[in-house]
């Protein structure tokens, strides 16, 4: 059966589907608390109905991470969908693949193509062989495939890590050819940047932080990955000051402290890197906000509210086609 698209549920429509509890939310009213799940599948999610008192048996063992078949009804309160659950049964852990539930780019293999087609150009042996240490190991390549690019943010999906990098890899190319910049140097940047995310985040269930995650952060991460690697191989692919050139790249792509950089760029590969890494995110970001109906009322071009992911700005969705449309006669 085709999946269930949850963005075009309307009020009225009957839902008879597997989904993922993505969230479980305890508020406040009146006459006591009540519970509102966050159900959700790879096309999108949607808030449960209120579940009161009188309710609570119907959710009994359901907690964030859960895969539960639900039985119930699009409806709407206050102008915004909800689904009013008349029946919750939770499923057994790999009763239903994890790519059914969670949002995914999709077939991965176009941006295996593009990387691994640009670090065969790379004519550096040193360099290639610090990246073969990763990108030769099925088991990294498998990991990195598969781990998103941010649990709420910027390529939060399935395979969101791997279309970051291609995309990042793509701008600073860009970039490179309009400066003195090393170009392989700015690639081995491109993908070792972003390694510490495997470490950072699961992917097991709703997208989260794990706790190492949260205790270095994924830059932090990322260098010890490369320390361990480089200086585990026996001998070393490259010299130490060689690792630390690398090891900047990683912990510099952020550009500034408070954005969980330890220090700036302070070479012009590494600046490449942190514009290339920031148009990849900030761009996702800004597509992901003017595709998303939930965020504007009616027919609006702009943004109910301002849009966290885009630094607390607007998103407008106002298009024209100046005319490659109309007649010859037409403006």
């Amino acid at each position: 059966m085709p999946a269930l698209v949850v963005p075009k549920l309307s009020p009225g429509d009957r839902v008879q589907d597997p989904f993922l509890v993505n969230d479980v939310a305890q508020r406040s009213y009146q006459g006591g608390t009540m519970t509102v799940l966050t159900l959700g599948n790879h096309t999108g999610s949607i808030e449960s109905a209120p579940f009161f008192d009188a309710d609570q048996g119907k959710i009994a063992g359901v907690a964030r991470g859960t895969v539960a078949q639900v039985i119930g009804e699009v409806t709407s309160y206050r102008d915004k969908r909800q689904l009013s659950v008349t029946s919750l049964r939770v499923l057994p852990a790999g009763t239903v693949p994890w790519g059914d539930l969670l949002p995914s780019v999709g077939d991965v293999s176009r941006y295996w193509k593009a990387l691994d087609g640009w670090r065969a150009e790379i004519r550096g042996p040193r360099l290639r062989s610090v990246l073969d240490l990763f990108y030769e190991d099925p088991e990294f390549r498998a990991r990195y495939e598969a781990c998103p690019a941010s649990p709420v943010g910027h390529h939060a999906e399935l395979g969101g890590l791997l279309k970051h990098t291609a995309e990042v890899a793509a701008i600073a190319r860009g970039i490179v050819r309009v400066t003195d910049a090393d170009p392989d140097l700015v690639l081995a940047g491109v993908l070792l940047h972003d390694i510490g995310k495997l470490e950072s985040y699961r992917w097991d269930g709703p997208f989260s932080t794990t706790d190492r995650g949260y205790l270095y952060g994924h830059v932090v991460l990322g260098s010890l990955m490369l320390e361990r690697a480089v200086r585990g191989a026996h001998p070393m692919p490259c010299t130490p000051e060689e690792l630390d050139l690398l090891q900047h790249l990683v912990l510099s792509h952020h550009g500034r402290q408070e954005f969980g950089a330890p220090v700036p760029p302070m070479t012009l590969e590494a600046e490449i890197l942190h514009h290339a890494d920031l148009a990849s995110a900030r761009t996702a970001s800004m597509q992901g906000a003017l595709g998303d109906d939930s965020l504007f009322e009616g027919e609006a071009h702009v943004t109910a509210k301002p849009v966290w992911q885009l630094d607390r700005r607007r998103a407008f969705r106002g298009r024209s086609d100046w005319g490659r449309g109309a007649g010859s006669g037409d403006r």
